[in-house]
C-alpha cells in the first residue's frame, strides 16, 4: 500500500471549512485553493534531497543548500488541477509543468482523455500529480498511468478531498504513488461526488455549472 498523508495543519484545516462553505465566492474558492497549495505543497516536499554549493553572501563566502538534482514537474489534471498547480509554482517557481486533459463521462464515470504534454525528461524528474478532488479515482490512475507510459517513475499525487474509494483504486492500481490530502471524507454519492465535499470544484473555482 502507498503512504497516505492527511495534512492536518490548523491553516489547512480552517482554509479548508471556508472552501466547503456554499456561500463562499468564486473569487474567495479561487484564492483559497491557490493559499491551500503552498500548504500542501509544502509537506509533499518536505524530504526533498538537498546538495551543498558555494555561494557569497554580502558578508562572506560559504557553503549552502541547494536542491539536488533535477528540479521538479507538477502535472495538472485538467481543468480543476489549475488551481493547486498556481500554489505549487508560488512555492517552487522554477519547477517544469505537464498537463493531462482528462473529463469524466457522466454516464460511465470513466475519464475520457482529451489533452496530453509533458516534458521530455520527465523519467529523470519527480513527478508531483494534482488534482483538487480525489472522488471515484478514474481520472488520477488514468493520468498517472499515462505519466509511467512516458517514463515518470517518482511521482506523487496531491489532492485537497479524497473519498474512500478513490484513495481505495489508486492503492489498487498504483501501490507506489503516495497520496497527500488534507481531508478524507466520508463517501460519494450515486453520481461519484465527494459527501460531505465541497461541490464541483471545477465549477467553483471558475464560476461555471
Amino acid at each position: 500500500m502507498p503512504e497516505l498523508h492527511v495534512i492536518e495543519h490548523p491553516l489547512t484545516r480552517h482554509k479548508l471549512t471556508l472552501m466547503r462553505r456554499k456561500q463562499t465566492s468564486t473569487a474567495e474558492f479561487r484564492q483559497l485553493l491557490r493559499e491551500i497549495a503552498l500548504l500542501l505543497g509544502y509537506e509533499v516536499t518536505r524530504d526533498l534531497k538537498l546538495t551543498m554549493t558555494d555561494i557569497e553572501t554580502p558578508m562572506a563566502k560559504m557553503r549552502a543548500p541547494v536542491i539536488e538534482g533535477k528540479k521538479l514537474v507538477f502535472a495538472s489534471i485538467l481543468r480543476a488541477g489549475e488551481g493547486l498547480l498556481n500554489g505549487m509554482l508560488d512555492l517552487v517557481p522554477s519547477a517544469r509543468v505537464a498537463h493531462i486533459g482528462l473529463y469524466r463521462d457522466h454516464k460511465t464515470l470513466e475519464p475520457v482523455e482529451y489533452y496530453f504534454k509533458a516534458p521530455e525528461d520527465i523519467a529523470k524528474r519527480l513527478v508531483i500529480v494534482v488534482d483538487p478532488m480525489l472522488a471515484t479515482g478514474n481520472s488520477s490512475v488514468a493520468a498517472i498511468t499515462r505519466l509511467k507510459e512516458r517514463g515518470a517513475s517518482q511521482i506523487r499525487f496531491v489532492c485537497l478531498l479524497a473519498a474512500p474509494e478513490g484513495i481505495k483504486h489508486m492503492q489498487e492500481s498504483h501501490p507506489d504513488v503516495p497520496v497527500y490530502t488534507a481531508a478524507v471524507d466520508d463517501r460519494l454519492d450515486k453520481q461519484g461526488y465527494i459527501l460531505p465535499g465541497l461541490g464541483d470544484a471545477r465549477d467553483r473555482m471558475f464560476g461555471t455549472r
